[in-house]
């Protein structure tokens, strides 16, 4: 339990010298509008995995108890469900609460019937919405945290004809949302989500968590600024293809894809640099495009994905005699550091301009 538990949790973590936790529960709910490829992506993650930090194995972060439905060793049901109604109940603290899957507007909903559920109430049988859950256990949740597009802004679910009127959980709560530990909703966005990233973040809260870290830098979209700070296209492989307007005409190019449907100038994601497991992969560093699954737009702003991005027929036709000039020189300079030396030779004199004589 929290070594300052006496103190009310918002009051504790605004405290100057808080101490912070000794241990701490994870409640990661899935049953947003969702495919759980979110939770089966975090899995793969080796800095740090999710065994270490369950584990303990990692130094200064507090005990941490998860509960997840693909990796919890319940038995599933009541017994499942034990730790959040605590939490709905107020009897267990401090918790995390991870939402993943998009959340859908009850509103709408004209009559009986829900979009999505967890569990029943135990008085009446009925369903229990993702959204009856959502208002019982953020409020008194320590940090929130989105994890994957779906959850940080709709994504698929959201897009443009959806019946739904599904949302991030940032637009459910209010952008201005803040938890007991006086953190706002700290988004992870990818569809999935890059499993380093997301369990870097989780890693940073927990040592936050436990007094010895600052709260996580986001930005004006609630994204960790180190992690998204820059885009796919600073990080790529085939930047300078684009540099020298050297352009992928087909998907077996390794140049430049953007006229093939590439996203990556504009959308803030750092896969190509980080890979996708254990350094290897990330969408354009194997043949694929950035289609943007990282982007609060995501998809309508995108789609149709493999048709070529707009402005890209602009930009590559303004870099064009630059490019095709810089790619000319660049060819000839080249040509040139691809010779050896002329004294590098097997002849009877020494030609490489070492003068015995000289004294400086």
């Amino acid at each position: 339990m929290s070594v300052d538990s006496g103190v009310p949790g918002r009051e504790a973590a605004r405290a100057e010298h808080r101490q912070g936790f000794d241990e701490i529960s994870i409640l990661w709910i899935s049953e947003g509008m969702s495919c759980d490829g979110d939770t089966v992506s975090m899995t793969a993650s080796g800095q740090p995995a999710i065994e270490d930090v369950v584990l303990g194995l990692i130094p200064g972060l507090p005990k941490v108890n998860l509960h997840n439905k693909v990796l919890s060793p319940s038995v599933g049901g009541e017994d499942f469900l034990r730790p959040f109604r605590a939490a709905a109940r107020g009897e267990l603290r401090p918790f995390i609460l991870v939402i993943e899957g998009s959340v859908p507007n009850q509103n709408i909903i004209e009559g009986d019937g829900y979009w999505t559920s967890f569990g029943n109430d135990p008085d009446t049988g009925e369903p229990l919405t993702l959204n009856w859950w959502i208002d019982q256990l953020a409020p008194k949740a320590w940090a929130v945290v989105a994890a994957g597009t779906c959850a940080t802004y709709g994504g698929i679910h959201a897009m443009a004809g959806n019946p739904t009127g599904c949302m991030g959980l940032a637009d459910y709560l209010g952008w201005d949302f803040r938890s007991e530990g006086a953190l706002p909703i700290v988004n992870v966005p990818g569809c999935p989500i890059q499993p380093e990233n997301f369990m870097e973040t989780l890693t940073w809260v927990l040592y936050h968590a436990a007094g010895a870290a600052p709260p996580p830098p986001l930005d004006e979209k609630l994204r960790p600024q180190w992690l998204f700070g820059k885009t796919v296209h600073e990080g790529c492989d085939r930047a300078a293809y684009y540099e020298q307007s050297d352009f992928a005409k087909d998907y077996n190019s390794p140049k430049c894809q953007v006229k093939v449907g590439c996203w990556g100038p504009i959308v803030n994601c750092n896969v190509p640099k980080r890979g996708w497991m254990s350094g290897v992969g990330g969408c354009p560093n194997v043949g694929g495009i950035c289609i943007a699954c990282t982007m609060p737009g995501f998809p309508d702003m995108f789609m149709p994905f493999m048709d070529e991005p707009t402005g890209g027929s602009l930009s590559s036709i303004l870099n064009k005699p630059y490019g095709a000039f810089i790619r000319r020189m660049r060819a000839i300079s080249n040509v040139a550091a691809n010779k050896e030396p002329k004294w590098h030779h097997n002849g009877p004199a020494l030609t490489s301009g070492y003068d015995p004589r000289y004294r400086p």
